[in-house]
């Protein structure tokens, strides 16, 4: 009998390790494979016009989720979207990588509540520090930290900015050393806060300087335009947007309900962004807002980031954005473009960031001037941080 009940424990043991290995080391890299796929497709072919004008290109992008996978941004892989080296092979000098601390389950664009949360089962598998399995501001301080430490180990090949001296300095070096690529922190959505104003300087101090509002759900600020109320600002979302822009951050209403991008407009003259969308009157869904809102925004002086993905596109081929980025800038003005790819965001995308040029390539063959294919790939991006980072 002893020996059975060792044999018994032995199975047992054995199943849970095997469970054990297969849960924190087989499963975060199959589901991240699998939510941020890239289509299969034969290599681009980039014209010599093409790959010498993007080879001049100082790229730039609004829109990466890359933090919230155990992918080490310094390391290239073969799954997901972006890393560092494949960021460098794209010609992108300034990337925003944003903080995604919770996803409702189900998720769609249309109803989504507040009651369920993926990300604390991804926190778990990820071996997250066990503090951000019920706080979503120590999520938050987790990926800030995690991007601080890729750039102490990139042996001055990445660097994670936060003032325009920061970005300056940093162009300045790229032009001796092409390998730098730059960082800003931003987050997706703004309940890292856990509704309190207090956390806005606690985040600020973690290096974020671009706050969106809402993700996929109706939060303590306001509105999601995924989230059940459709309503605007609440009264703290007031007194957040007030003491956001007294920090010096920039709004992102990528994810806000039509209300609360309404009333924010209405609170601020600062420069706003959309850092990841379409534009509705070429793609009509509920994921991009109302081109008359877009349009308010350009005129600010913000900027509107077109994504990659066919929710947002009706067509995701490099073609399709292109297109797009060309109708966006003839409807709001090439100043106000920008690129907001979505890269590792749970999207399927057909080039991921080391085929950038094949993006560079369609914007050529559909007729776009080589001045402006500079400016929404990256120059407006780096004019706007220029302007509206913090000076120091």
């Amino acid at each position: 009998m002893a020996g059975l009940v060792k044999w018994i424990l032995a199975v047992a043991f054995s199943l849970a390790l095997a469970a054990a290995v297969f849960f924190f080391v087989v499963l975060p890299p199959r589901v991240d494979n699998s939510l941020n796929a890239v289509t299969a497709h034969d290599p681009y072919v980039i014209s010599t016009q093409a790959q010498a004008l993007h080879d001049t290109l100082r790229v730039a992008d609004l829109h990466s989720d890359l933090l919230l996978w155990s992918r080490d941004p310094v390391r290239r892989y073969a799954r997901g979207h972006t890393d560092l080296p494949r960021l460098r092979d794209g010609g992108v000098v300034l990337q925003v990588f944003t903080s995604v601390t919770k996803t409702p389950s189900d998720m769609n664009y249309e109803s989504n509540d507040a009651t369920s949360d993926d990300i604390t089962l991804l926190a778990i598998a990820q071996r997250w520090p066990v503090d951000t399995w019920r706080s979503l501001y120590n999520r938050a301080r987790f990926h800030a930290r995690r991007l601080h430490r890729a750039a102490a180990r990139s042996n001055g090949d990445f660097v994670v900015v936060g003032s325009q001296a920061d970005l300056r300095a940093a162009l300045d070096a790229h032009d001796t050393n092409p390998d730098l690529v730059a960082g800003i922190l931003g987050t997706e959505g703004a309940h890292p806060l856990e509704g309190e104003v207090a956390n806005i300087a606690r985040l600020h101090d973690e290096g974020y300087r671009v706050v969106g509002l809402q993700h996929f759900f109706d939060n303590e600020l306001g509105g999601s335009l995924h989230g059940l109320s459709n309503a605007g600002l609440t009264d703290f979302g007031r007194e957040a947007v007030r003491e956001l822009t007294r920090q010096g951050f920039i709004i992102d209403l990528a994810h806000s309900s039509e209300a609360v991008v309404r009333e924010v407009l209405d609170m601020s003259d600062a420069p706003i962004i959309v850092s990841h969308t379409g534009v509705r009157s070429l793609c009509e869904t509920p994921r991009n807002i109302p081109d008359a809102l877009l349009a308010e925004i350009a005129d600010r002086g913000g900027l509107i980031g077109i994504g990659f993905w066919a929710d947002v596109t009706c067509d995701d081929t490099p073609a399709g954005v292109a297109r797009v980025i060309i109708h966006a800038a003839d409807t709001f003005g090439v100043d106000a473009v920008a690129l907001g790819s979505d890269y590792d965001g749970s999207i399927t995308a057909t080039f991921d960031a080391s085929e950038l040029a094949a993006l560079t390539q369609a914007l050529l063959d559909a007729g776009m001037a080589e001045a402006d294919i500079r400016a929404v790939m990256g120059e407006n991006q780096i004019r706007f941080f220029l302007e509206n980072l913090p000076r120091e």
